[in-house]
């Protein structure tokens, strides 16, 4: 989101996932859609069927990768070097879109210097990738008729997680790849209402709709509306709510539908920030390892048991009705009208479209969005008047930015927090599999699926594991300086030699004892793709 919003002013996607399958190109980085994102790996699927190239960067060798025309093998936490290295090849070669550049652009010259100093000889020593894929790649891409670049948690969960994004949006800017139907930028989110969370304000240095909290204009329209004063100063983002716990600055937390004991990096630090409040509820469907630390655990309801609205990844606002009443008797957003009634500030709603008419009267990008509407059509953002029809396609006519004008960010490479050395040899990435779902809280309750994948697994590839003395199916120790695990092995190539990979699902083998406490030094998300470990059998 921050990434985007800088460079381009808004932190979404710029197109529609069916634009996906009239793509020409399609620039798959550090995404594994077919198991995190299945419906939109369908789309690129019907794409590659029409004849599409298809360019992957990303460390493991995915399924979406066999099938790549370039495979851009890049080293954990090199992206910006790649890039750098993909836009030196199109200038080097006059591939640019200059009358793009010059019209619809800033900082054009900057980054033409910057990108000067990444010539391809030190591209390859820093990424591993080699020189002839990465100028293969720069030629398909910038010679594309109708490009996307589709990335995920691959770009953002780095410590230049932000800046990854922008050095991704400087590659569809110099291509002049943005702005039209089926040429673009998507950002997948993590989950499926992710996009849907981030509009209605929950970070800490914004309201509603991105507008910032330090404008007084803007800050003055929501004290009118709520009655309150507020603080032009942005509160913690969620990592530094843990560091203040440990510090005595926050005593109390409510957390509602996350499990941070278990899916936040570094989890000997989230235990003692627990631990340390005074006072912690904790508001889920089921159990989790964050509710063995609550005080006082509140029921929560399922998508099934609650009205609303859910905006996925293509901003693309869409209307969920209720099947069954709460089960527990309330649905979370009658929890909070309640808790805050009684804490002193009243709140009358007496349904979620309340809500939802509050959401358009102080937020632009949803203006024209009432569930009167949702009703009878799905609305993508931004959609500023009830006349207005949404918007399919940003940017096919300005950014938006102030001056209209999108912004090129010239970058530097910095590699990840923690790098392998003799101690710890390997590089640990974390992610997903299709089977389970994040914490495993759910999925891990489907027999089927449990039949399927019953135990966390270990990706070794078979270098790794013929050094290491390791076959198929052992049991071993994989250790970080944080902590450790115990786990069975899938020797495979999907991982390159240096390279193992886990996910997070299961609560036997809490991954996240291993990773880093490094974060984004802009955003705050932590850096699940990158941390050195160390594997022994056991």
């Amino acid at each position: 989101m921050a990434g985007l919003a800088t460079t381009l002013g808004a932190g979404a996607a710029t197109n529609s996932f069916d634009q996906i399958e009239n793509a020409d190109t399609i620039f798959l980085f550090g995404s594994n859609p077919t198991e995190a994102h299945p419906v939109v790996s369908l789309f690129i699927k019907k794409a590659l069927r029409k004849g599409a190239r298809l360019i992957v960067a990303d460390p493991r060798r995915i399924w979406m990768a066999r099938r790549a025309d370039v495979w851009l093998n890049l080293r954990p936490g090199t992206n910006k070097a790649l890039i750098n290295g993909l836009i030196h090849v199109i200038l080097r070669e006059g591939w640019e879109d200059r009358e793009f550049i010059e019209k619809r652009t800033e900082g054009f010259e900057e980054l033409k210097a910057k990108v000067q100093e990444y010539d391809l000889d030190r591209v390859e020593e820093i990424t591993g990738v080699s020189k002839d894929k990465i100028e293969e790649a720069a030629r398909i891409y910038s010679h594309a008729r109708n490009a996307m670049i589709i990335y995920g948690l691959g770009v953002a969960e780095h410590r230049t997680g932000t800046e990854n994004a922008m050095a991704i949006s400087n590659l569809a800017l110099v291509c002049g790849h943005i702005g039209r139907p089926s040429t673009g930028i998507m950002a997948l989110r993590g989950q499926n209402n992710v996009q849907g969370a981030s509009d209605i304000g929950p970070a800490p240095n914004v309201f509603p709709g991105y507008q910032p909290v330090t404008d007084p204009e803007i800050r003055a329209k929501f004290e009118r509306a709520w009655g309150v004063r507020i603080k032009p100063e942005p509160g913690l983002k969620s990592v530094e709510m843990l560091d203040a716990a440990i510090d005595g600055r926050i005593r109390g937390l409510y957390i509602i539908g996350e499990d941070p004991a278990q899916t936040d990096p570094n989890l000997h630090h989230v235990w003692k920030a627990l631990e340390s409040l005074e006072f912690l509820v904790v508001q889920d469907i089921f159990h989790t390892e964050t509710t063995r630390f609550a005080h006082v655990i509140l029921p929560g309801a399922s998508f099934a048991e609650k009205d609303g609205t859910f905006t996925n990844g293509e901003r693309r606002i869409q209307l969920v009705r209720k099947a069954i009443e709460p089960i527990a008797g309330m649905a979370e957003w009658e929890v909070i009208c309640e808790l805050s009634t009684r804490m002193g500030y009243p709140m009358r709603y007496k349904h979620p479209s309340e809500i939802m008419d509050e959401i358009a009267s102080l937020t632009p990008s949803y203006g024209g969005v009432s569930f009167e509407r949702l009703e009878r059509e799905s609305i993508q953002w931004p959609c500023p008047t009830r006349e207005h029809t949404g918007t399919e396609t940003l940017y096919t006519e300005r950014f938006l930015r102030p001056n209209g004008l999108a912004r090129l960010v010239p970058l530097d490479h910095e590699g990840p927090g923690e790098t392998p050395d003799e101690e710890y040899p390997l590089v640990l990435i974390t992610g997903r599999i299709r089977e389970h779902y994040n914490c495993g809280s759910m999925t891990r309750r489907v027999k089927g699926i449990m039949e399927l994948v019953p135990e966390e697994l270990l990706e070794l590839s078979p270098e790794d594991a013929e050094e290491l003395g390791i076959r198929n199916g052992d049991w071993v120790r994989v250790s970080s300086r944080r902590g450790e695990i115990r786990v069975r092995v899938r020797v495979t190539d999907r991982s390159q030699k240096g390279n193992v990979f886990l996910t997070f699902h299961h609560q036997n083998a809490l991954t996240n004892l291993l990773t880093s406490g490094h974060r984004d030094y802009i955003a705050g998300t932590p850096e699940y793709k990158a941390c050195a470990v160390r594997v022994e059998p056991v």
